[in-house]
């Protein structure tokens, strides 16, 4: 059930999306709902997200890093996405009474429309060569908008349709660089696995500990055991 707290913020997002223009998506998440998901969106073209897309693995690495704690919002961050886009994000935590955090308040702003004219009007201005030579002349300024405590400088976030998917993208991402085949893990390895999932966020998913289970040949218990090592 959605709280009458987050209920207020939906009216929020559809203003935003009207104010700010076609260029800002802005987003709800509901994290107390199982999984965590999407609540209300405006200007969904940008990321093709709906209500009900899950919550992204950049949200999800900001909640495991426990970034509310210290942080009411972040922002002024890049997100790149798998297309190649390169978004300004900014995140703001919505917490209870206690401060602990409810859900999610996010503000994407892709802002390719105006790098494609700053290009246009550069080529009319400067010679080919010119722009050659200058590369750094039509790149994405980076972001250097400073909240209190940690922020991040960038992320790389995965706008995926389903929480499989998700989880399946994080699994690869993180075991990309092994050299050893799966099945012959050493428990020390597959500890090192479950912590740079748990960096992720992937625990926070439903499903996320039998997934987990499941690709490292292990049981559920096993994986709970690691996380409590970790936290240990």
């Amino acid at each position: 059930m959605i709280s009458s707290r987050l209920h207020q913020y939906a009216l929020l997002v559809n203003f935003l999306g009207k104010a700010l223009g076609p260029d800002y998506e802005i987003v709800l998440h509901d994290i107390t709902s199982e999984p965590s998901k999407v609540i209300a969106i405006a200007n969904s073209h940008i990321s093709d997200r709906t209500v009900g897309s899950p919550t992204t693995n950049a949200a999800l690495q900001m909640l495991a890093a426990n970034s509310y704690k210290t942080n009411d919002f972040l922002y002024n961050y890049q997100v790149s996405t798998e297309d190649g886009r390169i978004l300004r994000a900014s995140t703001m935590f919505i917490k209870d009474d206690d401060g602990s955090p409810i859900g999610l308040l996010g503000i994407n702003f892709d802002d390719s429309r105006y790098r494609d004219f700053c290009k246009k009007m550069f080529s009319v201005v400067h010679p080919d060569d010119f722009l050659k030579a200058n590369p750094a002349i039509l790149s994405p300024a980076p972001a250097n908008g400073q909240a209190a405590g940690s922020q991040p400088d960038s992320l790389t976030d995965d706008f995926s349709m389903d929480i499989s998917t998700l989880m399946e993208k994080s699994f690869e991402a993180v075991t990309a660089s092994l050299s050893t085949p799966m099945e012959r893990l050493n428990q020390q390895e597959k500890r090192e696995i479950v912590q740079k999932l748990q960096e992720r966020g992937v625990f926070k998913l439903k499903g996320g500990i039998s997934f987990v289970a499941k690709r490292l040949s292990c049981s559920p218990a096993t994986v709970y055991r690691y996380l409590g090592e970790l936290e240990s």
